[in-house]
């Protein structure tokens, strides 16, 4: 890691897509503690983009951030997001707005963000990967790279024309590592083959490897430490990653990372023995393996929180003590649609970095809660 970035001081970011929030607001105060905590421990990578938590993200990091800590204190990673222009002439501005917002005079890395077939098409009619090259040479970026969902051929073309990449963001985590839709192994494969640096993002899968159920919960236990933990040593472990992004919600959270990041070990041999066995337990329970992104729920035209109803569904297969329906009415109340409010357009399905059947889940959340 310090032979790649020397700048960047140990393999665990702060991920800001999911902030600690307080009557459904950033809890500023709470952050400040985080971000002064995770400093402290000898952590200094950050990672924002525009549109985290409805636009907030870049503001609170400037807040509890950068105007407390001098600039040379920590990385600062942002990101060139599709729905935020549309031609070449666009994104100049976009980047210095968040320039702005974000109150400083470049970013650390930059990163073309959620590629995959379709958006990748896009930023190459924009020039997209060409403008933040001039802007690298202009000083204001300092390493441009690109985070990605899709499959691993699409991963391949990208590196092919644009060598110049220098950072890859894959999602990668011991449930996804098979998959035949996150293809986590196949695009870490081709991240290696074109010997470029690997981000960590989704290493606990949304939160989802951070409760197991019960069973799995024994598989891990003898060893000591939360559920997390291995998660993120898991990820942490292979080689070419240089960083492991958690989106720490709260102190808790950040605390446990902390205790066993700050001194990383890899997994052990029985280690990785007992994470197998976990995932074999996860996929009896044929689970649906959404990450909470929430990029399904913008745009869609019944409001139906999506993520939200699918963690209901896991909950309520995993958890006998949880009440599913009782809650999957809570979260579908007010403005919100339920699961049957589906027009069934597909929106989500062409945005979901999962390839989630959304439309047929929904439907079985119906048959179950409606």
């Amino acid at each position: 890691m310090s032979v790649i970035f020397k700048e960047v001081k140990k393999n665990l970011g702060f991920g800001c897509m999911r902030l600690p929030m307080k009557n459904d607001e950033i809890d500023h105060e709470q952050l400040c503690e985080m971000v002064d905590t995770f400093l402290e421990a000898g952590f200094n990578y950050f990672d924002t983009a525009h549109g985290y938590i409805n636009k907030r993200s870049e503001p609170a990091i400037r807040e509890a951030l950068v105007k407390r800590h001098d600039r040379s204190e920590f990385i600062l990673t942002d990101k060139l997001s599709g729905p935020y222009f549309k031609t070449n002439e666009e994104i100049r501005p976009l980047f210095e707005k968040q320039l702005e917002i974000c109150g400083v005079d470049y970013f650390d890395f930059y990163l073309m963000h959620a590629q995959n077939a379709n958006s990748f098409k896009k930023f190459k009619e924009c020039r997209a990967y060409e403008t933040a090259f001039e802007l690298k040479a202009e000083g204001k970026i300092k390493h441009v790279g690109l985070s990605f969902h899709d499959k691993s051929e699409v991963l391949d073309q990208i590196l092919t024309e644009y060598p110049e990449i220098e950072v890859v963001q894959i999602q990668f985590n011991y449930v996804d590592y098979d998959d035949v839709n996150v293809q986590g192994k196949a695009c870490y494969d081709v991240c290696r083959k074109h010997n470029k640096p690997i981000l960590i993002m989704e290493p606990v899968k949304g939160g989802s490897l951070a409760g197991l159920p019960e069973k799995a919960k024994e598989e891990l236990s003898k060893f000591g430490g939360s559920d997390a933990s291995f998660a993120i040593r898991y990820a942490a472990g292979f080689d070419g990653v240089f960083m492991v992004l958690s989106g720490m919600s709260n102190t808790e959270q950040l605390n446990d990372n902390i205790s066993f990041m700050a001194d990383f070990k890899p997994l052990s041999d029985d280690e990785h023995k007992a994470i197998k066995n976990v995932v074999a337990i996860l996929d009896e329970l044929d689970a649906i393996k959404c990450t909470a992104c929430g990029y399904c729920v913008d745009g869609c035209p019944s409001n139906i929180p999506i993520p939200s109803i699918f963690k209901c569904v896991n909950n309520s297969r995993r958890y006998t003590t949880f009440n599913g329906k009782e809650h999957y009415g809570f979260i579908t109340g007010g403005t919100r649609g339920k699961a049957s409010a589906c027009i069934e357009c597909g929106q989500c399905e062409d945005i979901c970095p999962q390839k989630l059947p959304i439309i047929d889940l929904l439907k079985k959340a119906v048959a179950e809660f409606e």
